[in-house]
């Protein structure tokens, strides 16, 4: 067994729902290689009852409390200062890692030292993990990681593992376009030259409801991809053809009925 550190990098805020984020503290208490570096990122105040799961959790993890809500993006930059490690593992406030999630993630970059960026398959559930909704899969190998980027986010962002130096090489996490702060670091560390991968195993199981798909779509959601897929054009980072093929279709169904909506993205996992 690898005895590569490695730190855990999380983002709370005002609607964090406590017990949520308790079981995601679980699982990852519960590695098979744990963490001795979770680093908690407070994004502006938190309810009564996060700050009792925090407490609770005492020396496992370190806070670090920004004084108001700066977004996603800005709070991970904040936190990524803290991390002591070079191996980084995202983590979601309501997701749960399974077991042997980073002993997965830190063999894969154990035995490639090219490899910059890892994530692998999520699957959803409502209840309990394990009562899958769907999966999201993405292409495995390098090659197809930056095809797919063309169009898709490559990379599943709450099963991530990367090299911090190669994330603050691209310039980090940025807040010009919300929702795809993740997307944008992705594609500006491939145009850097880092290499990627996805592993086919499921790494974490992402808590989802119909809040979730709502979140996914709307006119003001699809506006903003639209933005950030254009953006990417003029990067010479996709083509006109990647546009049509990729983001309008996207954008289609972002602008659907919640149900419908939901039918496509069950039916495309």
């Amino acid at each position: 067994m690898s005895d590569t550190g490695y730190s855990v990098l999380i983002s709370v805020y005002l609607k964090t729902d406590p017990e949520a984020f308790k079981k995601s503290l679980e699982s990852l208490f519960a590695q098979t290689v744990p963490s001795d570096d979770i680093v908690v990122v407070a994004d502006g105040p938190v309810s009564p009852e996060v700050e009792q799961v925090l407490s609770e959790a005492g020396d496992k993890i370190s806070i670090i409390r920004l004084s108001e809500n700066r977004g996603l993006g800005e709070a991970l930059n904040e936190g990524l200062k803290h991390c002591r490690y070079e191996l980084v593992a995202r983590m979601d406030d309501d997701d749960i890692s399974v077991p042997d999630r980073m002993e997965k993630q830190i063999k894969a970059f154990d035995e490639d030292q090219s490899l910059s960026i890892l994530s692998g398959t999520i699957e959803e559930f409502v209840n309990e993990p394990g009562d899958s909704e769907g999966a999201r899969r993405l292409p495995l190998t390098h090659e197809d990681i930056v095809a797919f980027s063309r169009k898709r986010n490559p990379f599943n962002h709450p099963a991530v593992m990367f090299r911090k130096t190669s994330v603050l090489e691209a310039g980090g996490y940025n807040q010009d376009y919300p929702l795809f702060e993740d997307y944008s670091l992705w594609v500006r560390m491939l145009k850097g030259g880092s290499f990627g991968r996805n592993l086919e195993e499921t790494l974490v199981y992402m808590r989802v409801d119909d809040k979730t798909y709502l979140r996914r779509g709307g006119f003001g959601y699809a506006k903003d991809m639209l933005r950030f897929h254009r953006h990417l054009r003029k990067e010479k980072w996709t083509s006109l053809k990647d546009y049509m093929t990729g983001a309008l279709p996207h954008a289609l169904v972002c602008i659907l009925p919640n149900a419908l909506r939901k039918g496509i993205y069950k039916k495309l996992h």
